[in-house]
């Protein structure tokens, strides 16, 4: 063999071993990356469950707490001999934000009080000035004070936030509100004509300015345990709100 052609052959082996290490890099290259991929995946998924197992509403597992209706207006929900820690939610049947509070952590809520570790208060207020929403909202807090019975009440408290309207159309109508308080089974003589009449209307509205403003709220859902505010990082996540209330009932 010329020598021209042992190095022609030296060459080619050389060539085909440069190829076969740049094809077994490349394989490693993919596996590697394969690797991560998968790995982060599993972080991002795992992450998501987290989120989701935290933020997992409760199913209220049982009877309520004894319900009273209050003079002022507010209402609270607590075991007799229950007073401390308190938990008052301020909230207008008409936010958007406060029915997804009833719906993500008012089931919490419920079964904290069936359990003798909280007392609740509810204040349902009207924060809007525009409309319709204004309006919304004195119909529905105004026809919510016809209902003289706690449990009563609270059913009807929830089904205004299972019914609320956008905010951008009338809603809570007259008949509607009466319709809702028969559904859940109100039988006070005179809700019709109350609901009507929107007999408590300026009382609430009275309510609610001296609320707000005693309380120095900046917007609803306000949650505060023991006159101090919950952050909303905490109030839409049904286990921490369960934590931060049993370490207060385990304060006192």
């Amino acid at each position: 063999m010329s020598k021209a052609a042992r190095d022609a052959s030296v060459r080619a082996r050389i060539a085909a071993q440069r190829e076969a290490q740049r094809k077994q890099e490349q394989r490693r290259r993919l596996a590697t990356i394969i690797t991560i991929v998968v790995v982060v995946l599993a972080v991002i998924g795992g992450g998501w469950w987290y989120a989701a197992e935290q933020t997992k509403s409760e199913t209220v597992a049982g009877g309520l707490a004894p319900v009273t209706v209050q003079s002022d207006g507010s209402v609270v929900m607590a075991k007799a001999g229950v007073t401390t820690p308190v938990l008052d939610i301020f909230e207008d049947p008409q936010c958007p934000v406060c029915k997804q509070l009833e719906e993500i952590s008012g089931p919490t809520i419920k079964n904290l009080a069936a359990e003798g570790k909280v007392k609740v208060v509810y204040h349902p207020l009207t924060i809007f000035s525009q409309e319709p929403t204004r309006s919304n909202s004195l119909r529905a807090a105004s026809a919510l004070r016809c209902v003289p019975d706690g449990k009563q009440w609270l059913a009807f408290h929830d089904r205004l936030f299972k019914e609320q309207p956008s905010e951008t159309v009338e809603g809570f109508k007259i008949d509607d509100l009466v319709k809702w308080g028969h559904d859940v089974g109100v039988t006070a003589p005179g809700f019709d004509s109350c609901v009507k009449d929107q007999t408590h209307k300026a009382a609430h509205e009275q309510f609610s300015t001296k609320t707000m403003a005693d309380q120095q709220l900046q917007g609803t859902p306000t949650l505060k345990l023991n006159g101090a505010t919950i952050d909303n990082n905490t109030i839409f996540v049904p286990s921490a709100l369960r934590q931060e209330i049993l370490n207060a009932a385990g304060a006192k």
